[in-house]
């Protein structure tokens, strides 16, 4: 399926996670709408893009197992939690529970906001090696207190690439009357999501990773309960508007003045792309890859999986322990020497080398990167 892509042949591309990968007839359908636009531009921005928009928000409500009207594309999930955290009415010395897995800019944001409320970030430390979802749900529990009015937890972290038990999560939380907040970057297209079941106050997700569209393409899910609640992160004409629609959400949120949104249009085209092209198989491909080859790269580096292989904790990516006291090096000597694009993550004090696979991978790739390390091990210092 290489022939799909865009992707450089020469580069054995084993980072989809990071920022995706976008197939050509995919992103001919974005060019296509940016041709459109650059057609008729007043046509395009005033009239013609509120249908196209809408039919895309109705494939991927269907897709996603929500309400077409529930959610509103931004650029990216950090958008979507900076929209939320600036509309939290937090007092100071209340608490946000999170984990200590959590995405980086996430981390960030929230030290923003409570370097500005007086809120407090608590990130409940989750210890490696996982060995069951109870561990991840005791520890994370450990960091709740009566302060607690926020839980903010990623689907699937980044740098160890692992699921985490969100359902178990929501349910507890809600019991509590706290609010919920999910990072699922990882999860659309990616693992089985159906929001409404889910059911969260708050649900952010990407299309430019593993549904495939091009970049700056995500969402933001807000249940009934709180959308009236936010307050648009962009004023514009959406904000006492002239003509305001049926939801107050939808007007704050999607009326926001020049922008380029070809890549939120994109949806159905992604999706006709998946069914075409019996994407689940090859999305079931590659989750098999990584279960049958993470021991084997542990093996090699001389570390241990940091958890149990099977699917309740891994799909299209894993992240495998490294000693190396120079993880950027290591990224870069793999790009340059060996043309092997991987990241290689930190997290704490612990070094990965995260592994995402995709329709587009083969074992081959599997093999370079292994001969690659193997060479890394023997001809440098880089890996202990």
């Amino acid at each position: 399926m290489q022939s799909l892509f865009l992707l450089d042949p020469e580069v054995a591309y084993l980072n989809h996670g990071s920022f995706g990968a976008c197939p050509k007839s995919i992103f001919d359908d974005y060019q296509k709408w940016q041709r459109e636009l650059e057609a008729e531009p007043v046509q395009f921005i005033t009239k013609n893009s509120l249908g196209y928009l809408q039919e895309s928000k109705q494939a991927l409500a269907t897709f996603a197992g929500c309400g077409a009207d529930d959610f509103v594309f931004t650029p990216n999930p950090t958008f979507a939690v900076n929209v939320i955290m600036r509309s939290l009415d937090l007092q100071p010395g209340d608490e946000i529970l999170a984990t200590d897995h959590e995405y980086g800019a996430m981390d960030r944001t929230w030290n923003f906001y409570t370097k500005k409320t007086g809120a407090k970030y608590v990130r409940a430390n989750v210890t490696l090696p996982i060995v069951s979802k109870a561990q991840i749900l005791e520890q994370f529990w450990k960091g709740y207190s009566a302060k607690t009015k926020v839980v903010f937890l990623n689907h699937m972290s980044s740098a160890t690439a692992l699921l985490f038990p969100v359902k178990e999560i929501v349910d507890k939380a809600r019991a509590l009357g706290l609010i919920t907040i999910v990072d699922g970057a990882h999860i659309p297209g990616h693992i089985d999501l159906n929001i409404a079941e889910l059911d969260p106050d708050f649900y952010t997700g990407t299309a430019h990773k593993w549904l495939l569209t091009p970049k700056g393409s995500s969402f933001l899910y807000v249940a009934k309960r709180y959308q009236s609640m936010l307050d648009p992160l962009v004023v514009s004409w959406g904000y006492e508007s002239a003509a305001p629609g049926d939801s107050q959400f939808l007007d704050y949120h999607e009326h926001q003045g020049t922008r380029d949104i070809s890549a939120y249009l994109t949806l159905p085209a992604a999706l006709k792309f998946r069914k075409d092209h019996d994407w689940e198989s090859a999305i079931a491909q590659s989750k098999k890859m990584i279960l049958d080859h993470y021991q084997e790269f542990c093996d090699l580096l001389g570390t241990q999986p940091i958890c149990p292989i099977t699917p309740d904790f891994l799909g299209q990516m894993c992240s495998v322990p490294v000693r190396t006291h120079n993880p950027a090096a290591l990224k870069e000597l793999l790009f340059d020497r060996y043309r092997i694009e991987i990241p290689v993550m930190t997290l704490g004090v612990h070094t990965y080398i995260r592994i995402s696979l995709n329709g587009y991978n083969t074992a081959n790739d599997l093999n370079r990167l292994k001969s690659a390390l193997t060479e890394i091990k023997q001809t440098t210092d880089l890996i202990q």
